[in-house]
């Protein structure tokens, strides 16, 4: 085992700050009552949870009742689509203002968190989707959008930032071809981006963004795992995922995790800080291109997945000809770096990343992919390290391939 890990990997998840745990600590075992408690103790802990709900409010300008509370950005990617569709669905008067089977649009670069519940409801044969087509940077195109739209469209679901080539979509200008869309329309077609990758790094405000549902995570913004929100728009028809005891409005049952989301909320407070924000933003997007500059150098064949201008600062994606990524990351792994291959939802996955064959990496070439995803911890010489020992990792396994690079 490595004496020193150099993590490199922060898309997939970050450790939690120092601030957030001081802040959650005593919600564990001081001020541990139940949220839902009609006692002192649990007043206490309903009121952690409401400035939290506050705090994140603020940071996306939209109302606290409006900010609902998950177990993470997958339960909240699922309760979009399922609950949306299932108000839909199940409103006699709406479905015959459609006419027909609801059509959804989402792109081809979704997170499985949004592409399966999709899938699953198209497979019911409830609904009808569309599947958005990306150019070879990764982006979304208006056009095709308005292209898409359909008199049946009822939701439109396009990520803010790719969790694997780092991509950010013009959300913005989207939501104003669906607001153009919507004059007129007997029913309104409903806009839901996965800002999971996001709020570290670009603006979330849902206001500018014309969205009607966000998908946020704590653990991707130095807060802890097994907490996340959805951003519903008022007046926005949704169905709860979970049933129980009726706790956040009866819109979503379960025990509210008090710490964790008071973790959430000081994480956000950490975001706010504007100018430490684009001071990071700035240190890191300085690095993601001294890497890729120094790679491409090194290493022949050697290129990057996804555009190069509108891109996360903390993420570099590349595609290694003559090499399995799963290997690299192995054999980096044992120096102590730690990388990925894409997303680390489908590690498990023998298949080659949807994202990458999306925009037009070859199946045979997408296996060789590498994510490299910089954070507030990264320093040059981290840098410096993978720069040196991944080269002859390359090198040892284009040795070791049939093929000449």
């Amino acid at each position: 085992m490595p004496k020193k890990i150099i993590y490199l990997d922060h898309s997939a998840t970050t450790p939690v700050d120092q601030k957030v745990l001081k802040a959650m600590l005593p919600y564990f075992s001081e001020s541990f009552g139940n949220a839902s408690s009609l006692h002192s103790a649990g007043s206490i802990a309903l009121a952690a949870v409401d400035s939290s709900r506050a705090k994140i409010a603020g940071f996306l300008d939209c109302l606290p009742e409006e900010v609902y509370f998950s177990s993470g950005a997958t339960e909240s990617d699922n309760w979009a689509v399922l609950g949306l569709l299932e108000a839909i669905l199940t409103n006699s008067g709406l479905m015959a203002k459609i006419g027909q089977k609801p059509h959804v649009i989402v792109s081809a670069i979704e997170h499985e968190a949004v592409l399966e519940p999709v899938k699953k409801l198209v497979g019911y044969g409830v609904m009808e989707a569309t599947y958005l087509p990306v150019d070879k940077a990764g982006l979304v195109s208006v056009k095709k959008l308005t292209e898409a739209i359909k008199p049946n469209t009822v939701l439109v679901s396009v990520m803010l930032a790719n969790n694997e080539i780092g991509t950010i979509q013009p959300i913005a200008e989207l939501g104003k071809v669906i607001a153009k869309a919507n004059d007129g329309r007997k029913h309104k077609i409903y806009f839901h981006t996965d800002a999971t990758q996001a709020p570290a790094y670009t603006d979330c405000d849902v206001r500018k963004l014309g969205v009607d549902m966000m998908s946020l995570s704590a653990h991707k913004i130095y807060g802890p795992k097994g907490v996340g929100a959805l951003y519903v728009k008022k007046g926005t028809p949704i169905k709860p995922l979970m049933y129980g005891g009726g706790q956040q409005k009866k819109m979503r049952s379960g025990t509210y995790n008090v710490s964790g989301i008071v973790g959430f909320g000081a994480a956000i407070d950490l975001l706010s800080d504007k100018k430490n924000r684009a001071l990071e933003i700035a240190r890191l997007k300085n690095f993601r291109d001294y890497l890729i500059k120094a790679l491409i150098k090194k290493i022949s064949k050697i290129s990057v997945n996804g555009d190069l201008k509108s891109r996360l600062p903390s993420n570099v994606n590349f595609t290694i000809p003559g090499v399995e990524g799963e290997s690299v990351v192995l054999m980096l792994s044992q120096q102590g770096i730690c990388v990925s291959t894409g997303s680390a939802c489908s590690t498990g996955s023998l298949e080659p990343s949807h994202v990458l064959l999306a925009i037009g990496v070859p199946q045979e070439m997408a296996h060789g992919s590498l994510r490299v995803t910089l954070g507030r911890s990264t320093k040059k010489s981290d840098i410096d390290a993978l720069i040196k020992a991944l080269p002859p990792i390359v090198e040892k396994l284009r040795a070791m391939s049939p093929l000449k690079y």
